[in-house]
This record gives C-alpha cells, sequence and structure tokens, in this order.
C-alpha cells in the first residue's frame, strides 16, 4: 500500500492532534508513506509565515519525496496516479477530482482517518 500527502494532510497533525502514522496503520497495515516534491516546496513557504507549516516540514522528513513535474493538487494527483497511492487530503475540492480520476482518497472525519473509496490496492 502507498499513500501520498497533500500539504493539508501534512498539517492535520497540528490542527487536529493527529498522529498520521498511527492512523495510516490503523486503516492500511503499513504503508509506504509519500510527499510530493510540490507539496515540499508549498510547505517551504508557507513555514516562512506558519508555526505549523514548520512542524509539517519537520515531519515531512520521515517521508519519501516523489519527484512530481506538476503543481498544487495537479502535481498531487500526479503523484497518485504515478505510484498507484491512496491520497490522503482534507481539500473537498481535491476531494472531488481525485473521485474523477478514480484515486484512492483517505480524509479526516471525527478526528480519525477513514477511506473514502476502496479504488487503489496497490
Amino acid at each position: 500500500m502507498r499513500v501520498v500527502l497533500d500539504t493539508n494532510a501534512l498539517l492535520l497533525p497540528f490542527e487536529y492532534g493527529l498522529n498520521l502514522d498511527i492512523e495510516l496503520v490503523r486503516i492500511l497495515g503499513a504503508p509506504d508513506i509519500y510527499v510530493p516534491s510540490c507539496v515540499a516546496g508549498e510547505l517551504a513557504r508557507l513555514a516562512k509565515t506558519r508555526r505549523d507549516a514548520k512542524a509539517a516540514l519537520q515531519l515531512m522528513e520521515k517521508y519519501s519525496i516523489v519527484e512530481v513535474e506538476a503543481l498544487g493538487d495537479n502535481g498531487v494527483i500526479e503523484a497518485g496516479e504515478k505510484l498507484g497511492a491512496y491520497v490522503l487530503t482534507n481539500d473537498r475540492e481535491l476531494i472531488g477530482r481525485l473521485r474523477e480520476r478514480k484515486l484512492g482518497i483517505i480524509t479526516l472525519k471525527s478526528n480519525h482517518l477513514v477511506i473514502l473509496n476502496e479504488t487503489r490496492h496497490d
């Protein structure tokens, strides 16, 4: 199993007190976790003004970076497709786009992570 994290997924631990690793193990076993290169860039920019983004940047260091060409949500989608991965996001617009692309989606619901669909299983 693989999971791609978007920017707001990396901020969840600091906004909601959520332990991403424990939650992902709970729902998927022991997935490989990836951060698209565009998300790393976005967090670096946000870290200049947001303390939680600085913490998210440090958290991101424990995960693998996947190089993508696109920026923003397009880069997250590119990474999900490239890796055949679930995408962890709380962004409603991105969730809609992921559904259209038939990518697996994980999101936050009632302070824990849930799988919205079982499209991807690799």
